[in-house]
């Protein structure tokens, strides 16, 4: 495993890269509705990339043909914008990248559609603090393990479970790098955190079972038993401090 370790002018063009990011999940988040198709989120993330002079992460991606992940309920992640329509009570998982100058940014956040049930809420606030707590545990001298296991123990004694199939990356340069994040592991195991580790934490918990499926789409995966799902996802850099989240926005 060779993991890159950026210098402070490589982490500030992923700065810019990441605040790309997080605006426009925050315009997003802000916009989305009842009644609106899920491909209008893709456009406006689309047009808000132009803006900024920004590029696409995802789009043709392995042949992915959208800007944006779209995933709704019990779907987990890699959902395809198309003419699907939001319906209140939904919770969408809204999952974008941006390239700026060489550089890339990765987030994602779930959000409520209209009034949406207890149960979905308390799954998307815990979700949430699941990414709150990796973050917390990604500091210089920690191991992966405790990132990934901060993130677990955050989880499962709330009830939720952890996706184990998919993980958290390092990024930069490229959208995927190394090491792999899973989300679930032991404390003090793995590599050591050095300043300059550039990674994207994403916890998806379920409130069912662990175990995924993948749509006839061979892109979108939900919850094997149809239970639902939320996605929440940062980009941040290990620092001498605390870790500094590069994608901040709406829910930062």
């Amino acid at each position: 495993m060779s993991i890159i370790i950026k210098s402070a002018e490589e982490i500030a063009a992923m700065r810019q890269a990441g605040r790309i990011v997080g605006e426009i999940l925050e315009i997003l988040s802000r916009q989305v509705r009842p009644g609106m198709k899920t491909s209008e989120l893709n456009i406006i993330a689309e047009e808000e990339l132009g803006k900024r002079g920004a590029k696409p992460s995802f789009k043709g991606y392995h042949g992915f043909p959208a800007s944006l992940c779209v995933s709704i309920n019990d779907e987990i992640v890699h959902g395809i914008p198309g003419e699907r329509v939001l319906r209140d009570g939904d919770i969408v998982s809204l999952d974008f990248g941006a390239v700026f100058d060489g550089f890339q940014g990765d987030a994602a956040v779930t959000v409520g559609i209209g009034e949406i049930s207890p149960e979905a809420k308390r799954l998307v606030e815990a979700t949430e603090g699941a990414l709150a707590a990796g973050v917390a545990a990604a500091k210089c001298g920690a191991t992966l393990g405790d990132i990934s296991a901060a993130i677990q123990n955050y989880a499962e004694p709330r009830g939720y479970s952890v996706v184990r199939e998919y993980t958290g990356h390092g990024i930069g340069r490229e959208m995927h790098e190394d090491p792999q994040i899973p989300n679930f592991g032991l404390p003090g195991t793995g590599p050591v955190m050095r300043k300059g580790m550039t990674l994207a934490l994403e916890p998806m918990l379920n409130i069912g079972d662990w175990r995924t499926q993948v749509d006839d789409d061979r892109w979108t995966v939900r919850t094997a038993d149809g239970s639902l799902s939320a996605h929440f996802e940062h980009t941040i850099a290990i620092t001498d401090d605390d870790a500094e989240v590069l994608t901040k926005g709406i829910y930062a």
